[in-house]
């Protein structure tokens, strides 16, 4: 989708959380494997919604939910701006 390290690096961008929701379902225990599976649920000018699931590696089993909003900043103004068009386009068509 265009958010990486490349990017923020060269035009000084962040992401900074601004709501983060964690939900346990299940225990894990030491020594076990898992899987993270991470997803984006929305994106707006300058918002973009994602889930981040752990999953039991043998059972597929959900064991937490972290839902993050997180908002586009300019770190050199430190300020909210909107995504770049091309981000915006390509977390919609990955939507679709």
């Amino acid at each position: 989708m265009g958010i990486t390290g490349t990017y923020l690096r060269e035009t000084e961008s962040g992401l900074a959380a601004v709501q983060q929701n964690l939900t346990y379902r299940k225990e894990l225990f030491a020594g076990s494997i898992v899987d993270i599976v991470s997803q984006v649920i929305s994106i707006r000018e300058k918002v973009i919604v994602f889930i981040h699931e752990m999953r039991d590696a043998e059972s597929g089993e959900v064991a937490s939910i972290c839902e993050i909003t997180a908002v586009h900043m300019d770190r050199r103004i430190r300020k909210a701006v909107p995504f770049p068009n091309r981000i915006v386009d390509a977390v919609k068509a990955m939507l679709e």
